[in-house]
């Protein structure tokens, strides 16, 4: 059967510097999978080509979705294949309610259920605007249920527990689960041995290149092992 998304002999070089090398990934519909690496490995810039940032082209390869190579799709036609990235800095809307918020993408999901999967009770935040009065762990969680209310086939998380003041380590796993019950594949891109203890499948992704793939435990040996990165 046909990955949900493949890439293939990726390249992508940013102000001179190669940051993704021949990258091979691919991922399965219905799958979660996590790839794992330091900071500066190149993991954001492989989410950011993925979803077709701007300065993201890559100068080689293909990037496949469900068969089709979305190379040259802009962000909003990847959008409306079903991608959809959850960014590492949430953002803000000035003048909109959590509650339109959410209801701009749904597709039939519940906004109440959807702030209750990531910890927020609908009667304290569905009025409150999506600005600066959230905390940037709040502004995370409403985009998260915003991702969870699209229904989407394919969620990049990017460092999802990175920085801010963000979801437990126990309701951001629920959350992943949530989104594979709930019919979406999950690229994880994480440096959290914990959070990608939960991923099917995982990749090992090291100055531009992934060095290493196959099942999760085994990677994660690797990966905390934290020698030079090889098979």
């Amino acid at each position: 059967m046909e990955p949900l998304l493949k890439l293939v002999g990726v390249q992508l070089t940013l102000q001179g510097r190669r940051v993704l090398e021949d990258v091979d990934l691919s991922l399965d519909a219905g799958q979660i999978h996590a790839l794992l690496g330091a900071n500066a490995a190149g993991k954001s810039s492989l989410a950011y080509a993925v979803m077709g940032c701007e300065g993201y082209q890559p100068d080689a390869g293909q990037i496949m979705f469900d068969g089709l190579c979305i190379d040259a799709l802009p962000v909003h036609e990847r959008a409306r294949l079903g991608i959809t990235l959850a960014w590492q800095e949430p953002a803000r809307f000035e003048g909109l309610s959590v509650r339109d918020y959410l209801r701009i993408g749904a597709h039939g999901a519940s906004v109440e259920e959807c702030l209750l999967k990531v910890g927020l009770e609908p009667t304290e935040y569905a009025l409150r605007a999506v600005d600066k009065t959230l905390s940037g762990g709040e502004r995370k969680r409403i985009e998260l249920a915003a991702v969870l209310a699209m229904c989407p086939r394919l969620v990049i998380l990017d460092e999802p527990t990175a920085g801010i003041d963000l979801l437990s380590l126990d309701a951001l796993i629920d959350l992943i689960e949530a989104l594979k019950a709930g019919g979406s594949s999950v690229l994880l891109i994480t440096h959290q041995s914990e959070v990608a203890a939960h991923a099917d499948q995982a990749s090992l992704l090291s100055e531009g290149r992934i060095v290493c793939q196959g099942k999760t435990p085994d990677m994660l040996e690797i990966y905390r092992r934290r020698k030079p990165l090889r098979c």
